[in-house]
């Protein structure tokens, strides 16, 4: 068993390698683009929720039924009706980039803690890479990925918006992986 102190070099390299690779794939790469859409006619659409009161916070399914409501034949006709929806609204302010990045950052260095965790526990000093690769890069992969698919299950999320996210996914998990595997320890 590896003491988790042991393995803060590759916690915290591999969190900023995954931080600026996420960067390239969103920034500089054109895949992501096409994630969300604008809305028709977008300003008498916002002025019509701004007018109705929607406020920030609990994300808004419409149209609204409880759970005994759903086979009911008005809620079956307004779904048939549509729009049928999500609606998720963030707080009224200009963007705040610097603040979703921080978290970010953080999110990755939380998940680098929970794969040197788990490897720590499962593999000695001294493993050949492949190993470490193996058990940090599973993962990796379920921190970065798992929760992606929730969204399109539950939340109507595309397939194809999720499908780019697993990809994502996948390629933080491999550079947190091969960031262990080369860091690993080799004796303690």
């Amino acid at each position: 068993m590896i003491p988790l102190t042991a393995l803060w070099l590759p916690i915290l390299l591999s969190a900023v390698i995954v931080f600026f690779a996420s960067f390239i794939m969103h920034m500089v790469l054109a895949y992501h683009k096409s994630d969300y859409r604008k809305l028709p006619d977008e300003d008498r659409v916002t002025d019509a929720l701004r007018s109705a009161g929607v406020k920030p916070g609990p994300a808004y399914f419409f149209p609204y039924c409880s759970f005994e409501e759903m086979k009911s034949a008005p809620v079956i006709e307004k779904m048939k009706r549509g729009p049928v929806g999500l609606l998720t609204v963030l707080p009224s302010r200009p963007p705040a980039m610097g603040k979703n990045m921080v978290q970010w950052l953080l999110y990755c260095v939380v998940i680098s803690i929970f794969a040197a965790y788990l490897s720590s526990r499962t593999l000695a000093s001294g493993t050949a890479f492949l190993q470490v690769f193996r058990v940090v890069g599973i993962t990796a992969l379920l921190g970065y990925g798992a929760a992606h698919v929730q969204e399109s299950i539950w939340s109507g999320r595309s397939w194809v918006v999720t499908f780019k996210h697993l990809f994502d996914s996948v390629i933080y998990a491999a550079l947190t992986a091969g960031t262990f595997g080369w860091l690993w320890p080799k004796s303690l």
